[in-house]
């Protein structure tokens, strides 16, 4: 495996957008019957301010990057966010508006793109209903296995927010940290975007698009290992450590830097 060495001064560059077809290994999911299977990932929406994609991993719980929730966590409140699970062309499966919402611990808004912001880029939104198993059925989070070269990514983005894209086949370029590197084609408003091995009967999620880099030759997204943070992250909602509710505007607020909040959204350095 290919070592790819993350410091301070890696730059990430403003991706176009790009639109799904088979030179980029993106294929939309267009028809219901190329969702079955994915309805549990959906499109997170804050309002009129953008969007970030997210998954469930328990009827009522959708796993997103951390950097998703900056302006929530600035707001102190989660009025106008809302998960639109299998959203394609204006249709979901299923819509809820969120009650909940928390950032792993670690996971310093303050800062951008640093080793540690990566490894801890993790955010849950806890919704107002839960969304029956039947009709989108939650993911479960697992490790990566050391061994594992091949992963897959389904995800929104700038240029193709209107359904969800599909890459079957990624490349594991290495990991250092706690941070994971692919060769996935990724994009402004994949943030948050489940990676998955195929490995178990059902895939599972074994790591969160938090950032990315594009050249002329070779494009790389990066993400954390997830198992870990995922858990410590349930811990601190469980705890109410740094929570923001609804209409809870005395609740301990996160320090939130200067940042462009906008539109479709993702890492910058």
């Amino acid at each position: 495996m290919r070592v790819i060495i993350l410091c301070l001064a890696m730059v990430m560059l403003a991706l176009p957008a790009v639109a799904a077809d088979a030179s980029s290994g993106l294929r939309r999911l267009t028809q219901r019957e190329d969702l079955f299977g994915y309805e549990a990932v959906g499109r997170l929406d804050f309002g009129q301010s953008g969007y970030c994609t997210g998954v469930l991993i328990s009827t009522d719980l959708v796993l997103t990057a951390a950097h998703c929730l900056r302006s929530v966590v600035r707001a102190g409140h989660v009025e106008g966010v809302r998960f639109r699970a299998g959203l394609r062309d204006g249709r979901a499966v299923a819509t809820r508006t969120a009650k909940l919402a928390v950032i792993h611990p670690d996971y310093d808004p303050d800062r951008r793109l640093t080793l540690s912001n990566v490894r801890n880029d993790v955010g849950l939104v806890q919704l107002d209903t839960p969304i029956p198993a039947a009709v989108a059925a939650p993911f479960a989070v697992d490790r990566l296995p050391r061994t594992k070269r091949k992963v897959s990514v389904v995800s929104y983005g700038k240029g193709r927010d209107a359904a969800l894209s599909r890459q079957a086949v990624c490349e594991v370029l290495g990991r250092q940290g706690g941070v994971l590197a692919f060769d996935c084609d990724v994009t402004f408003g994949s943030s948050g975007a489940p990676v998955f091995d195929d490995s178990a009967r059902r895939v599972r999620i074994v790591s969160l698009v938090s950032a990315g880099t594009r050249g002329q030759s070779d494009k790389i997204a990066y993400g954390t290992e997830l198992f870990e943070r995922v858990e410590e992250t349930k811990h601190a909602l469980r705890a109410g450590t740094g929570v923001v509710g609804q209409t809870d505007f005395n609740s301990r607020r996160v320090g939130v830097g200067q940042s462009n909040d906008t539109g479709a959204r993702f890492l910058r350095p």
